[in-house]
């Protein structure tokens, strides 16, 4: 009988394979990061050949640390990077393009274009796919690919090209060619109908994308496909949930009203809605939660932050204040607040609430008094701001006030980010005890399907807190500090042509 489950972690910035028993704790776990291409100013691509080539030494050295056989593995689950498109052969397997990352820009003009089309604007495709027009969805990144690589268009007319985001092209290679997707990425990619959970003619039609080319949209947790690869040989691919979704499940929040914020390289701020989609007013995303088997879909409001942690990584790799990125927070200590210094990240527009493509990222309030500490801690600090104009948002939206936030993601080990963060929303911030958390929902939507858990019961019961930071700022200098990150975020409007 298999003791433990597995879970690949197809990231922005890096690949993972995770294994965890039946309580949810690790048990062992490799990671490689992947190269950042950037062609072009506000252009962001991968290699998928790498990412997959990545993706097998992780695997390969995570069963090496515990000598794992692939017996010892229930099933896999997989979880990933959301939008970011690839275009494959059908034959071959080999890419026509490195993959367009969810972060890219290059589709500004298309998405102005389309908004022009009707009256609607932005929100021309809004009640059946719960998206506005955005850079930041798979479509026109698709349609782009079909558009501007020599041949591709003919060649996926005729049925010889395939596309899906990450976790398509991954399951594609594990399994030697099942197609398959399942809902919650189906419903970032701007082609699929939120009520019927199917691939819609109106929307491909708009796109001018062959359907031939999608793959089969399936359950949150199903079997998919045994995997190929000899360190894991056999064992079902069965759960696929797009990273901020798996978090959500990884973090137990099953019941409507429970939400998670997640700090990654990005910061996405997920709440379940239940069984019926609610239309956001204030600039939030409606998406597919999870489905799990053959249970109705969940929903969910999100409020999608694009830069949170790379802003960290930009600091430390574009202009060399810290050597690595823990170190943030001892620079940010050196100093007792921000110095009036504030730093908006638009660095690929602002998303939620805003959704301004336009935008850029601007540091406002410096004077001679302003220092590298000033700067850290402005760095962090805009995450936290972002995440309460989220916060915000989501509760006109929902009508449900946010009692708790649950976080997770690589910054929530930032104790001065998580009090700041308690302290701007006056809420109290909790982080679980695993706080591998998207692995972790990938893993148990896997586990669901071949039996290795039987229920969401078990999966709550295994949810526990590690700390807690309550807020203990003043009001009047929380409402001071927000007013002043409200009059910078309006200083990044506008910026490109």
């Amino acid at each position: 009988m298999p003791s433990y489950i597995g879970a690949i972690d197809q990231g922005t910035t890096s690949t993972r394979f995770i294994v965890f028993d039946k309580s949810g704790r690790v048990v062992s776990v490799a990671q490689r990061e992947h190269e950042q291409i950037y062609p072009r100013p506000g252009w962001v691509e991968h290699d998928p050949e790498e990412i997959w080539r990545r993706t097998h030494e992780v695997i390969s050295e995570a069963m090496q640390q515990r000598a794992l056989q692939p017996d010892d593995l229930a099933a896999i689950g997989i979880t990933n990077q959301r939008e970011t498109t690839v275009v494959w052969h059908r034959k071959t397997g080999t890419p026509v393009y490195n993959a367009i990352v969810w972060q890219d820009t290059r589709v500004a003009d298309a998405v102005a274009e389309f908004s022009r089309a009707t009256s609607a604007g932005q929100d021309r495709f809004r009640a059946k796919t719960g998206l506005p027009l955005a850079t930041y969805f798979s479509a026109l990144k698709t349609r782009w690919i079909l558009d501007n690589v020599p041949g591709a268009r003919k060649q996926a007319d005729a049925g010889e090209l395939l596309f899906g985001t990450i976790d398509t092209f991954l399951t594609w290679k594990l399994t030697g060619g099942a197609h398959v997707t399942d809902v919650t990425n189906a419903s970032r990619t701007q082609l699929m109908d939120l009520a019927s959970l199917t691939w819609d003619d109106e929307l491909l039609a708009a796109f001018d994308i062959p359907e031939k080319m999608l793959p089969h949209i399936c359950s949150s947790s199903q079997t998919y496909g045994a995997a190929q690869v000899d360190a894991i040989g056999g064992v079902p691919i069965a759960g696929i949930l797009g990273d901020q979704h798996a978090a959500l499940v990884g973090q137990a929040c099953f019941k409507p009203g429970e939400a998670k914020n997640t700090y990654g390289t990005g910061c996405f701020l997920l709440m379940n809605t239940g069984r019926d989609p609610v239309s956001s007013k204030h600039g939030l995303i409606t998406t597919v939660a999870y489905k799990l088997g053959v249970e109705p879909a969940h929903y969910a409001l999100e409020g999608s932050v694009a830069i949170s942690g790379a802003l960290v990584q930009w600091l430390r790799d574009n202009l060399g204040l810290i050597e690595k990125s823990a170190d943030i927070e001892t620079l940010a200590r050196t100093v007792k607040d921000n110095g009036g210094v504030y730093f908006v990240p638009a660095f690929s527009g602002l998303y939620a609430p805003y959704w301004k493509a336009d935008a850029r990222g601007v540091i406002t309030g410096l004077t001679r008094y302003a220092n590298k500490g000033h700067l850290a801690r402005a760095v962090l600090e805009a995450t936290a701001f972002q995440t309460r104009e989220v916060v915000e948002a989501m509760e006109r939206d929902s009508g449900i006030a946010l009692d708790v936030l649950r976080t997770d993601g690589g910054m929530v080990e930032n104790d001065l980010l998580m009090q700041f963060q308690a302290d701007i929303l006056n809420r109290e911030v909790v982080r679980p005890m695993v706080k591998e958390t998207t692995a972790l929902g990938a893993a148990y939507a896997a586990g669901l399907a071949v039996g290795f858990f039987e229920s969401i019961d078990e999966l709550c019961a295994n949810w526990s807190i590690d700390q807690t930071w309550q807020p203990h700022m003043a009001e009047s200098d929380r409402a001071q500090l927000f007013t002043q990150w409200k009059k910078a975020v309006t200083r990044s409007f506008d910026w490109a042509d």
